[in-house]
Protein backbone atom coordinates (compact mmCIF):
# COMPACT_ATOMS: atom_id res chain seq x y z
CA UNK A 1 0.00 0.00 0.00
CA UNK A 2 1.51 3.48 -1.05
CA UNK A 3 2.18 5.90 1.73
CA UNK A 4 1.59 9.90 1.24
CA UNK A 5 4.87 11.64 0.71
CA UNK A 6 5.13 14.60 3.62
CA UNK A 7 4.90 17.08 0.82
CA UNK A 8 1.41 16.14 0.03
CA UNK A 9 0.26 15.82 3.49
CA UNK A 10 1.40 19.46 4.20
CA UNK A 11 -0.10 20.76 1.23
CA UNK A 12 -3.37 19.43 2.03
CA UNK A 13 -3.18 21.03 5.46
CA UNK A 14 -1.49 24.24 4.40
CA UNK A 15 -4.94 24.15 1.71
CA UNK A 16 -7.13 22.96 4.72
CA UNK A 17 -6.15 25.87 6.99
CA UNK A 18 -5.62 28.68 4.30
CA UNK A 19 -8.94 27.89 2.78
CA UNK A 20 -10.83 28.02 6.37
CA UNK A 21 -9.53 31.39 6.97
CA UNK A 22 -10.17 32.68 4.07
CA UNK A 23 -13.87 31.85 3.94
CA UNK A 24 -14.67 32.34 7.18
CA UNK A 25 -13.07 36.24 6.59
CA UNK A 26 -14.97 36.32 3.37
CA UNK A 27 -18.00 35.67 5.07
CA UNK A 28 -17.05 38.20 7.98
CA UNK A 29 -16.84 41.28 5.68
CA UNK A 30 -20.09 40.28 3.93
CA UNK A 31 -22.30 40.52 7.60
CA UNK A 32 -20.40 43.56 8.49
CA UNK A 33 -21.55 44.61 5.19
CA UNK A 34 -18.73 46.08 5.17
CA UNK A 35 -17.54 47.06 0.93
CA UNK A 36 -14.63 45.37 0.32
CA UNK A 37 -14.58 44.31 -2.86
CA UNK A 38 -12.06 41.34 -1.94
CA UNK A 39 -14.75 39.68 -0.09
CA UNK A 40 -15.68 38.11 -3.21
CA UNK A 41 -12.59 37.03 -4.49
CA UNK A 42 -11.65 35.27 -0.91
CA UNK A 43 -14.17 33.00 -1.04
CA UNK A 44 -14.13 31.54 -3.98
CA UNK A 45 -10.17 30.96 -3.54
CA UNK A 46 -11.35 29.79 0.34
CA UNK A 47 -13.20 27.05 -1.55
CA UNK A 48 -11.03 26.26 -4.17
CA UNK A 49 -8.20 26.26 -1.23
CA UNK A 50 -10.52 23.59 0.95
CA UNK A 51 -11.47 22.10 -2.11
CA UNK A 52 -7.45 21.13 -2.95
CA UNK A 53 -7.51 20.14 0.61
CA UNK A 54 -9.35 17.75 0.41
CA UNK A 55 -8.51 16.66 -2.22
CA UNK A 56 -4.99 15.98 -1.17
CA UNK A 57 -6.13 14.75 2.52
CA UNK A 58 -3.81 12.05 3.99
CA UNK A 59 -5.56 9.42 4.40
CA UNK A 60 -5.87 6.41 2.68
CA UNK A 61 -8.56 4.47 4.30
CA UNK A 62 -11.57 7.26 3.15
CA UNK A 63 -9.46 9.26 0.06
CA UNK A 64 -11.81 7.63 -2.45
CA UNK A 65 -15.17 8.87 -0.33
CA UNK A 66 -13.72 12.05 -0.39
CA UNK A 67 -13.25 12.00 -3.60
CA UNK A 68 -16.48 11.21 -4.36
CA UNK A 69 -18.11 13.90 -2.23
CA UNK A 70 -16.21 16.72 -3.87
CA UNK A 71 -17.15 15.42 -7.20
CA UNK A 72 -20.82 15.24 -6.34
CA UNK A 73 -20.67 18.46 -3.89
CA UNK A 74 -22.02 21.13 -6.80
CA UNK A 75 -24.87 18.64 -7.68
CA UNK A 76 -25.36 18.41 -4.06
CA UNK A 77 -25.01 21.96 -3.15
CA UNK A 78 -27.36 23.33 -5.87
CA UNK A 79 -30.08 20.72 -5.69
CA UNK A 80 -30.02 21.52 -1.61
CA UNK A 81 -29.98 25.22 -2.29
CA UNK A 82 -32.87 25.58 -5.30
CA UNK A 83 -35.04 22.26 -3.67
CA UNK A 84 -34.49 21.24 -0.43
CA UNK A 85 -33.95 24.73 1.67
CA UNK A 86 -36.56 26.22 -0.56
CA UNK A 87 -39.61 23.50 0.56
CA UNK A 88 -38.26 23.27 4.09
CA UNK A 89 -38.44 27.00 4.52
CA UNK A 90 -41.66 27.09 2.74
CA UNK A 91 -43.48 24.56 4.88
CA UNK A 92 -42.45 26.93 7.73
CA UNK A 93 -44.02 30.27 5.99
CA UNK A 94 -46.81 28.61 5.56
CA UNK A 95 -48.20 28.31 9.21
CA UNK A 96 -47.44 31.68 9.14
CA UNK A 97 -48.64 35.57 8.38
CA UNK A 98 -45.75 35.95 5.06
CA UNK A 99 -46.50 38.96 2.97
CA UNK A 100 -43.16 37.83 0.69
CA UNK A 101 -40.96 40.02 3.22
CA UNK A 102 -41.24 39.83 6.27
CA UNK A 103 -43.54 36.94 9.01
CA UNK A 104 -46.17 39.29 10.69
CA UNK A 105 -47.24 36.36 12.77
CA UNK A 106 -47.76 32.56 13.68
CA UNK A 107 -51.18 31.50 12.49
CA UNK A 108 -51.01 27.46 12.85
CA UNK A 109 -53.33 25.70 10.38
CA UNK A 110 -55.20 28.73 9.81
CA UNK A 111 -53.70 28.68 6.06
CA UNK A 112 -54.90 25.10 5.44
CA UNK A 113 -58.13 25.18 7.12
CA UNK A 114 -58.75 28.27 4.99
CA UNK A 115 -57.73 26.66 1.56
CA UNK A 116 -60.91 24.00 1.84
CA UNK A 117 -63.12 26.72 2.43
CA UNK A 118 -62.32 28.15 -0.55
CA UNK A 119 -64.77 26.58 -3.87
CA UNK A 120 -62.18 27.97 -6.00
CA UNK A 121 -59.57 26.06 -4.93
CA UNK A 122 -61.28 22.75 -4.68
CA UNK A 123 -62.33 22.99 -8.11
CA UNK A 124 -59.00 23.72 -9.29
CA UNK A 125 -57.75 20.39 -7.79
CA UNK A 126 -60.45 18.50 -9.61
CA UNK A 127 -59.50 19.65 -12.93
CA UNK A 128 -56.62 19.02 -12.29
CA UNK A 129 -56.72 15.64 -11.43
CA UNK A 130 -59.35 15.28 -14.57
CA UNK A 131 -56.27 17.03 -16.78
CA UNK A 132 -53.79 14.56 -15.29
CA UNK A 133 -56.30 11.41 -16.50
CA UNK A 134 -56.46 12.39 -19.78
CA UNK A 135 -53.03 13.30 -21.07
CA UNK A 136 -51.78 9.83 -19.09
CA UNK A 137 -54.14 7.97 -21.58
CA UNK A 138 -54.10 10.11 -24.18
CA UNK A 139 -50.25 11.31 -24.81
CA UNK A 140 -49.17 8.20 -24.07
CA UNK A 141 -51.30 6.47 -26.53
CA UNK A 142 -50.42 8.97 -29.33
CA UNK A 143 -46.61 8.53 -28.47
CA UNK A 144 -46.73 5.08 -28.83
CA UNK A 145 -48.51 4.86 -32.25
CA UNK A 146 -45.89 7.78 -33.53
CA UNK A 147 -43.42 6.10 -31.83
CA UNK A 148 -44.80 2.60 -33.72
CA UNK A 149 -44.59 5.15 -36.84
CA UNK A 150 -41.29 6.08 -36.40
CA UNK A 151 -40.04 2.51 -35.77
CA UNK A 152 -41.20 1.18 -39.04
CA UNK A 153 -39.61 0.70 -42.29
CA UNK A 154 -40.73 3.93 -44.02
CA UNK A 155 -39.03 7.15 -45.83
CA UNK A 156 -37.84 9.81 -43.78
CA UNK A 157 -38.05 8.95 -40.40
CA UNK A 158 -35.81 11.02 -39.28
CA UNK A 159 -37.95 13.99 -40.56
CA UNK A 160 -40.87 12.48 -39.22
CA UNK A 161 -39.25 12.17 -35.53
CA UNK A 162 -37.98 16.09 -35.59
CA UNK A 163 -41.44 17.13 -36.96
CA UNK A 164 -42.96 15.21 -33.93
CA UNK A 165 -40.48 16.35 -31.35
CA UNK A 166 -40.43 19.98 -32.56
CA UNK A 167 -43.59 21.60 -30.37
CA UNK A 168 -41.84 19.99 -27.39
CA UNK A 169 -38.61 22.73 -28.40
CA UNK A 170 -41.44 25.89 -28.32
CA UNK A 171 -41.87 27.47 -24.67
CA UNK A 172 -45.03 27.08 -22.83
CA UNK A 173 -45.42 30.97 -22.92
CA UNK A 174 -45.08 31.07 -26.88
CA UNK A 175 -47.13 27.79 -27.64
CA UNK A 176 -50.59 28.99 -25.59
CA UNK A 177 -50.76 32.75 -27.48
CA UNK A 178 -49.95 30.84 -30.95
CA UNK A 179 -52.61 28.29 -30.20
CA UNK A 180 -55.02 30.77 -28.70
CA UNK A 181 -54.53 33.07 -32.19
CA UNK A 182 -55.73 29.48 -33.93
CA UNK A 183 -58.53 28.77 -31.81
CA UNK A 184 -59.78 32.57 -31.88
CA UNK A 185 -59.12 33.08 -35.37
CA UNK A 186 -58.62 30.12 -37.56
CA UNK A 187 -61.21 27.65 -36.11
CA UNK A 188 -63.72 30.44 -35.71
CA UNK A 189 -63.20 31.00 -39.57
CA UNK A 190 -63.55 27.56 -40.39
CA UNK A 191 -66.78 26.99 -37.93
CA UNK A 192 -68.22 30.23 -39.55
CA UNK A 193 -67.21 28.57 -43.31
CA UNK A 194 -69.15 25.59 -42.33
CA UNK A 195 -72.03 26.72 -40.04
CA UNK A 196 -72.40 30.22 -40.20
CA UNK A 197 -72.09 29.94 -36.77
CA UNK A 198 -68.81 32.10 -35.32
CA UNK A 199 -67.70 29.87 -32.44
CA UNK A 200 -64.47 29.58 -30.47
CA UNK A 201 -63.52 26.96 -28.39
CA UNK A 202 -62.08 29.45 -25.62
CA UNK A 203 -65.68 31.08 -25.20
CA UNK A 204 -67.14 27.89 -22.40
CA UNK A 205 -65.33 25.99 -19.87
CA UNK A 206 -65.79 22.88 -20.86
CA UNK A 207 -64.55 23.38 -24.46
CA UNK A 208 -61.35 25.68 -23.23
CA UNK A 209 -60.15 22.96 -21.12
CA UNK A 210 -60.25 20.51 -24.04
CA UNK A 211 -58.71 23.14 -25.93
CA UNK A 212 -55.57 22.89 -23.15
CA UNK A 213 -55.71 19.58 -23.87
CA UNK A 214 -54.89 19.54 -27.26
CA UNK A 215 -52.08 21.52 -27.19
CA UNK A 216 -50.54 19.95 -23.91
CA UNK A 217 -50.73 16.41 -26.42
CA UNK A 218 -49.49 18.23 -29.14
CA UNK A 219 -47.10 19.68 -27.35
CA UNK A 220 -45.71 16.52 -24.86
CA UNK A 221 -46.40 13.71 -26.97
CA UNK A 222 -43.00 14.27 -29.21
CA UNK A 223 -40.79 14.24 -26.54
CA UNK A 224 -42.98 10.81 -24.79
CA UNK A 225 -42.36 9.35 -28.61
CA UNK A 226 -38.76 9.44 -28.14
CA UNK A 227 -38.65 7.43 -24.89
CA UNK A 228 -40.97 4.77 -26.33
CA UNK A 229 -38.80 4.69 -29.52
CA UNK A 230 -35.70 4.20 -27.62
CA UNK A 231 -37.72 1.18 -25.88
CA UNK A 232 -38.77 -0.49 -28.94
CA UNK A 233 -35.24 -0.45 -30.30
CA UNK A 234 -33.71 -2.55 -27.62
CA UNK A 235 -36.33 -5.20 -28.78
CA UNK A 236 -33.80 -7.69 -30.32
CA UNK A 237 -34.37 -8.29 -33.51
CA UNK A 238 -34.36 -12.20 -32.88
CA UNK A 239 -37.03 -12.62 -30.60
CA UNK A 240 -39.53 -10.55 -33.67
CA UNK A 241 -37.59 -12.45 -36.71
CA UNK A 242 -38.72 -15.66 -34.77
CA UNK A 243 -42.80 -14.67 -33.90
CA UNK A 244 -42.65 -13.78 -37.56
CA UNK A 245 -41.38 -17.32 -38.41
CA UNK A 246 -43.99 -18.73 -36.41
CA UNK A 247 -46.82 -16.91 -38.22
CA UNK A 248 -47.56 -14.18 -35.30
CA UNK A 249 -49.80 -11.70 -36.77
CA UNK A 250 -48.42 -7.37 -36.22
CA UNK A 251 -51.42 -7.20 -33.72
CA UNK A 252 -49.75 -10.53 -31.77
CA UNK A 253 -46.34 -9.15 -31.85
CA UNK A 254 -47.58 -6.02 -30.66
CA UNK A 255 -49.63 -7.31 -27.46
CA UNK A 256 -47.52 -10.35 -26.98
CA UNK A 257 -43.73 -8.99 -27.52
CA UNK A 258 -43.36 -5.42 -27.91
CA UNK A 259 -45.57 -3.85 -25.42
CA UNK A 260 -44.51 -6.65 -22.49
CA UNK A 261 -40.73 -6.12 -23.51
CA UNK A 262 -40.94 -2.00 -23.20
CA UNK A 263 -42.65 -1.97 -19.78
CA UNK A 264 -40.18 -0.34 -17.99
CA UNK A 265 -40.23 2.04 -20.67
CA UNK A 266 -44.09 2.48 -19.93
CA UNK A 267 -43.23 3.32 -16.24
CA UNK A 268 -41.34 5.65 -17.20
CA UNK A 269 -43.37 7.43 -19.71
CA UNK A 270 -46.27 7.16 -17.77
CA UNK A 271 -44.74 8.91 -14.43
CA UNK A 272 -43.11 11.90 -16.65
CA UNK A 273 -46.47 12.35 -18.23
CA UNK A 274 -48.22 12.43 -14.72
CA UNK A 275 -45.80 14.80 -13.20
CA UNK A 276 -45.68 17.18 -15.98
CA UNK A 277 -49.46 17.58 -16.45
CA UNK A 278 -50.12 17.92 -12.33
CA UNK A 279 -47.60 20.27 -13.07
CA UNK A 280 -49.17 22.72 -15.49
CA UNK A 281 -49.08 26.15 -15.78
CA UNK A 282 -47.29 27.78 -18.52
CA UNK A 283 -50.16 26.53 -21.50
CA UNK A 284 -52.84 27.39 -18.94
CA UNK A 285 -51.62 30.81 -18.38
CA UNK A 286 -50.86 31.91 -21.96
CA UNK A 287 -54.26 30.20 -23.58
CA UNK A 288 -57.03 31.26 -20.69
CA UNK A 289 -55.40 32.26 -17.58
CA UNK A 290 -57.61 30.08 -15.77
CA UNK A 291 -60.89 32.05 -17.24
CA UNK A 292 -64.32 30.06 -17.63
CA UNK A 293 -67.95 30.33 -15.62
CA UNK A 294 -68.97 27.93 -13.68
CA UNK A 295 -72.70 28.48 -12.79
CA UNK A 296 -73.02 26.58 -9.20
CA UNK A 297 -70.11 24.30 -7.35
CA UNK A 298 -70.21 24.49 -4.01
CA UNK A 299 -73.31 26.75 -4.21
CA UNK A 300 -70.50 29.02 -5.77
CA UNK A 301 -70.51 30.89 -9.25
CA UNK A 302 -66.79 30.67 -10.18
CA UNK A 303 -65.03 32.75 -13.17
CA UNK A 304 -61.89 30.29 -12.53
CA UNK A 305 -63.32 27.66 -14.86
CA UNK A 306 -60.14 26.11 -16.20
CA UNK A 307 -57.76 27.44 -13.48
CA UNK A 308 -55.40 24.44 -12.54
CA UNK A 309 -53.80 23.48 -9.83
CA UNK A 310 -50.30 25.56 -10.17
CA UNK A 311 -51.72 28.39 -11.58
CA UNK A 312 -54.24 28.97 -8.72
CA UNK A 313 -51.26 28.97 -6.40
CA UNK A 314 -49.83 31.47 -8.67
CA UNK A 315 -52.56 33.55 -8.07
CA UNK A 316 -53.18 33.19 -4.46
CA UNK A 317 -49.62 34.39 -4.09
CA UNK A 318 -48.24 36.20 -6.89
CA UNK A 319 -51.59 37.77 -8.17
CA UNK A 320 -53.33 38.47 -4.93
CA UNK A 321 -50.34 39.29 -2.80
CA UNK A 322 -50.82 36.34 -0.27
CA UNK A 323 -47.93 34.27 0.35
CA UNK A 324 -47.79 32.25 3.06
CA UNK A 325 -51.67 31.05 1.34
CA UNK A 326 -50.22 30.54 -1.45
CA UNK A 327 -47.42 28.84 0.41
CA UNK A 328 -49.61 26.37 2.26
CA UNK A 329 -52.12 25.50 -1.29
CA UNK A 330 -47.94 24.99 -2.91
CA UNK A 331 -47.10 22.35 0.50
CA UNK A 332 -50.42 20.45 -0.73
CA UNK A 333 -49.86 20.31 -3.70
CA UNK A 334 -46.19 18.64 -3.18
CA UNK A 335 -48.07 15.96 -0.93
CA UNK A 336 -50.58 15.28 -3.26
CA UNK A 337 -47.25 14.84 -6.09
CA UNK A 338 -45.43 13.04 -4.06
CA UNK A 339 -48.56 10.62 -3.07
CA UNK A 340 -49.84 10.11 -6.30
CA UNK A 341 -46.61 9.80 -7.74
CA UNK A 342 -45.12 6.72 -5.62
CA UNK A 343 -48.69 5.03 -5.96
CA UNK A 344 -48.35 5.11 -9.62
CA UNK A 345 -44.94 3.92 -9.41
CA UNK A 346 -46.02 0.63 -7.36
CA UNK A 347 -48.83 0.04 -9.48
CA UNK A 348 -46.44 -0.27 -12.49
CA UNK A 349 -43.86 -2.16 -11.11
CA UNK A 350 -46.66 -4.60 -9.98
CA UNK A 351 -47.70 -4.36 -13.51
CA UNK A 352 -43.96 -5.25 -15.11
CA UNK A 353 -43.77 -8.32 -13.10
CA UNK A 354 -47.20 -9.44 -14.75
CA UNK A 355 -46.24 -8.98 -18.38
Amino acid sequence: MREFSLGRKLSSFIGLIAGLVLIIAGLALAIMKTKNPARGAMLIIGIVLLIAGLYLFPTLKHHRKIINVLFLFPLLFAFAVTVIIPLILGIGYSFTNWDGIRVKGFVGFDNYTRMFKQPGFIWSILITFLFVVFNIVLVNLVAFLLALLCTSKIKGLGFFRAAYFLPNLIGGIVLGYIWQFIFSNVVTRLTTAISDNRYSMLSETKTAFIAIVIVYIWQYAGYIMLIYITGLNTIPGDVLEASSIDGASPLQTLFEIKIPMIAPTITICTFLTLTSAFKQFDVNLALTNGTGSVANFMGSYLTNGTEMLALNIYSTAVINNEYAFGEAKAVLFFIILAVVSIVQVRISNKKEVEL
